[in-house]
């Protein structure tokens, strides 16, 4: 929410909502700077993160952790991945 508001995209706080800001991208087109999303669940997915290239994306995987950068082929990201939306 915060790195896209500094380049004038507004998105909702929770990734539920952020999931159904932009256009769906199939794995094989993800483009730094799409959001890649993970866990679902009724709302929708739980988490999301920045993908930055080369299968690896940005995220704060919980409160209290820090910033990180992951890959989307890690077992405990790949197994919940649920897609990508480009809000831009």
């Amino acid at each position: 929410m915060y790195v896209y508001a500094q380049v004038g995209v507004q998105l909702t706080h929770f990734s539920g909502a952020q999931w159904n800001e932009g256009t769906r991208v199939p794995v094989d087109q993800l483009a730094p700077g799409d959001l890649v999303f993970f866990e679902p669940g009724g709302s929708g997915p739980g988490h999301v993160g920045i993908y930055v290239g080369g299968g690896e994306f940005v995220h704060a995987p919980h409160t209290g952790d820090v910033v990180r950068i992951s890959s989307l082929y890690e077992s405990s990201y790949s197994f919940t991945y649920v897609g990508a939306v480009r809000p831009y």
